[in-house]
């Protein structure tokens, strides 16, 4: 098949989009979930440790924004499987030129995009679909105690959510702002 992904750089450094063409025929469709060799130049010497699978039924319900910190920092490849959802990369690493930036690409089971999220930076999205899914590949496994969030409608960084947020778990309603007291946060 040759090269299948077309990496794309975004405004904050580390987080990219991978473009997948799908193959079409009358039977249906198939496309490239991962390949080592496309992502050579986003993953570097990592290697994914991790997969987990999500479903959000509600339109309009917000899941985010969440990192893992310290030694226990992750990249995320995040791809939509069913559905659409409106996915945001934010930025917490200290000194980036990018601080407090995010990203957000519409991700769907049509469009074939992955977003590739570095560690420092947190993962959040939006249901535009009911029902949708989403495939995670992770760097780092799962580990409760680095487990770090920003509240999405964090007013330092002003994401624009294209929906009314709605359905948001209490763990996402109980993280900080980033002017509150974030003692020993390490991104």
């Amino acid at each position: 098949m040759g090269r299948c992904m077309n990496i794309i750089n975004t405004e904050i450094s580390g987080v990219f989009v991978a473009e997948t063409t799908p193959f079409v025929d009358h039977r249906g469709a198939f496309s490239r979930i991962y390949c080592d060799r496309d992502l050579a130049k986003v993953i570097g010497e990592r290697r994914i440790v991790q997969i987990n699978h999500s479903r959000t039924d509600t339109v309009g319900a917000v899941r985010g924004m969440h990192c893992q910190q310290g030694p226990y920092a992750e990249m995320k490849l995040i791809r939509c499987i069913k559905g659409k959802v409106w996915d945001v990369a934010l930025d917490l690493r200290c000194g980036s030129r990018t601080f407090l930036k995010w990203h957000a690409e519409e991700i769907s089971s049509s469009n074939c995009k992955i977003i590739v999220i570095p560690e420092g930076c947190a993962h959040g999205f939006q249901v535009l679909e009911p029902a949708s899914e989403l495939l995670y590949m992770h760097t780092a496994f799962y580990e409760p105690k680095a487990e770090f969030g920003v509240r999405y409608d964090d007013p330092a960084v002003d994401i624009l959510w294209p929906l009314p947020p709605v359905d948001l778990s209490q763990r996402d309603l109980s993280h900080l702002f980033l002017t509150d007291d974030y003692q020993g946060i390490v991104l």
